[in-house]
């Protein structure tokens, strides 16, 4: 599957606010937002953070993830990450995900890459494993309906050589 990256750009907010096809999915992506996910919601993270990036097959958007967090030589941190529903399992997230830890490090010179994920979202927490990332922290936190969940952070440090 011939898969491209790009920065995103304004025409792809619609797209990106279809993919998360429930609230605990919305809640995985982006635990502030409201169910459904808002243009203006989107555009407003989008605005805090820094590198937001869309997957691309066949020129459709199939996938989106951006940096909460970015210090030139020290920590860049993975968010808002999510592949849509059509391309799941066919190596979209992982492809992401690459592309996320290969900004981190050419481009910010970070020492490590670090993300989050909560306790249900398996499928997220696999694949950050099969990519080297490892879990360094749990955190309490509490999900739309007040019960109580864990949120896995997980860091990959730049490989020493």
């Amino acid at each position: 599957m011939p898969l491209t990256h790009r920065p995103v750009d304004e025409k792809d907010i619609p797209v990106i606010c279809g993919f998360p096809q429930s609230e605990d999915e919305l809640f995985f992506l982006f635990p502030k937002a409201l169910f459904p996910l808002a243009p203006s919601q989107l555009q407003g993270a989008i605005a805090q953070r820094s590198d937001s990036t869309v997957v691309e097959f066949d020129g459709e958007v199939v996938a989106f993830a951006n940096f909460y967090r970015w210090e030139p030589g020290g920590c860049c941190s993975i968010g808002n990450v999510i592949v849509s529903q059509a391309a799941r399992g066919r190596g979209v997230g992982r492809y992401l995900i690459e592309q996320m830890i290969d900004l981190a490090f050419s481009k910010h010179q970070a020492a490590e890459v670090t993300v989050s994920c909560f306790n249900q979202n398996v499928i997220g927490l696999l694949l950050y494993l099969k990519l080297g990332f490892q879990p360094y922290a749990i955190e309490e936190r509490q999900d739309k309906k007040g019960n109580r969940i864990a949120l896995i952070h997980m860091r990959l440090p730049r490989n020493v050589t």
